[in-house]
């Protein structure tokens, strides 16, 4: 969805209340788009994680305007369903990393780097017994 506000009709459709209920969480989610403009700010609190961080933030539950006590966790996984379709996890998001040698630190070689995880800095040729 383009806007938080549109999350937030969108809230008020499916749980009850006005979307006034709902715009400060949508507005917490997309809050990072301050840093990045584009679908990208959405690794940053757009998965399971997020999902948490949003009711540290606002508490496990909210009242509505209706009296409705609803949990946030429901409002944070409606968010993320209607941008991504599913919930990801942080691992979903930082595993399509294109690491760069600034991005290892000292002593780490960008070979070194697998899909997952990176070591250190291999010694010696290919194949070569590491020395412990």
């Amino acid at each position: 969805m383009a806007h938080p506000y549109h999350h937030a009709e969108s809230s008020a459709r499916k749980f009850g209340g006005r979307p006034g209920d709902y715009l400060d969480l949508h507005e917490w989610f997309d809050a990072s788009k301050q840093y990045m403009a584009d679908f990208r700010h959405r690794a940053l609190r757009h998965h399971s994680a997020g999902i948490f961080m949003l009711e540290e933030a606002f508490g496990t539950t909210i009242m509505l305007s209706t009296g409705r006590v609803l949990p946030v966790r429901f409002i944070g996984e409606q968010h993320v369903l209607e941008d991504l379709g599913r919930i990801p996890t942080v691992q979903d998001w930082l595993g399509k990393i294109q690491p760069e040698p600034w991005m290892l630190g000292r002593g780490q070689a960008l070979e070194a780097c697998g899909r997952v995880s990176c070591g250190p800095a291999r010694q010696g040729p290919p194949g070569a017994a590491e020395e412990e």
